[in-house]
């Protein structure tokens, strides 16, 4: 939940703000051009997993941007260059449109995830919703804060009241996948479930937002999907963990492939998830 708030006097966020407000109206353009029918670019990466010309503007603008505001600043995009990440102790991790497949249904819960990684760990993050103008951003230190582009609207994070009702995020892909159906089955043994389903990023900012208590997911993502909604949700007091209960850390590994995590919104709903992770577990 958020409350208003005056405007930040952070260098940091001054400089981004304006980047990724602009990167949102080109995508929010892209979508409207996409949904209208018009002629639209879509190809097939070699994971079989879509990228369009949406992905492609809005990557080369923040690349621009960034490039030039940051120069000394290394950046590992989806869309980017992947060697020589290895060296880099600090770099910004971005993907310029995460929900190409929610884009391609003209569901509008896409995002762009911007972070600043800095040795394993994510120590500044955006993650912006297009559709809805708004932008969620952790500082360096502080509460995250909430930017509304259309009205230049400042607020911050304040803790809502706990809801009677437990809200698990969902990914859209998670239909139809027998170990989500399992898992809600055992949680709702425990208590009273509300089903939140989304694509995308979006799931984090929702945590943000008093919509979603606990986020799991057991198949795949990269490390560009989760580094925003990481650094967001920790600073409220949640976190993301691998199904081992470790926290995520970033750049890492010789690949950029997560496994499973729990994401929770405080440590209470960490406790219930994992019991339900524990049960599932004894049942096989």
């Amino acid at each position: 939940m958020f409350k208003i708030t005056t405007a930040p006097q952070d260098a940091l966020i001054l400089q981004l703000v304006p980047i990724v407000t602009q990167a949102c109206e080109i995508l929010r353009v892209e979508y409207q051009v996409y949904c209208a029918g018009g002629a639209f670019d879509v190809e097939q990466k070699t994971d079989n997993s879509p990228v369009t010309q949406a992905d492609y503007r809005v990557n080369d603008f923040i690349s621009t941007s960034l490039q030039k505001s940051f120069p000394q600043i290394a950046l590992l995009s989806e869309e980017g260059d992947h060697t020589g990440r290895k060296r880099w102790q600090k770099f910004w991790l971005l993907d310029p449109l995460d929900g190409t497949k929610e884009f391609l249904h003209k569901r509008p819960e896409f995002t762009i995830n911007l972070s600043l990684v800095e040795g394993a760990h994510t120590t500044f993050a955006i993650l912006a919703i297009p559709a809805e103008q708004t932008l969620y951003i952790c500082p360096k230190q502080g509460v995250p804060l909430k930017f509304e582009t259309r009205t230049g609207q400042w607020l911050e994070y304040v803790e809502d009241e706990p809801c009677t009702a437990i809200q698990v995020g969902l990914s859209q892909s998670s239909q139809g996948r027998s170990k989500y159906a399992e898992y809600l089955d055992i949680l709702k043994q425990q208590v009273e479930v509300v089903e939140f389903k989304a694509g995308s990023a979006y799931k984090f900012c929702m945590m943000l937002e008093g919509k979603v208590d606990i986020y799991p997911r057991f198949h795949p993502t990269s490390e560009w999907d989760t580094s925003a909604g990481q650094c967001l949700i920790e600073r409220i007091g949640g976190g993301l963990v691998d199904l081992q209960g470790r926290p995520f850390l970033y750049n890492q590994r010789d690949n950029l492939l997560n496994g499973g995590f729990i994401a929770f919104k405080n440590i209470e709903m960490k406790k219930l998830a994992f019991q339900a992770l524990g049960l599932m577990a004894n049942m096989h």
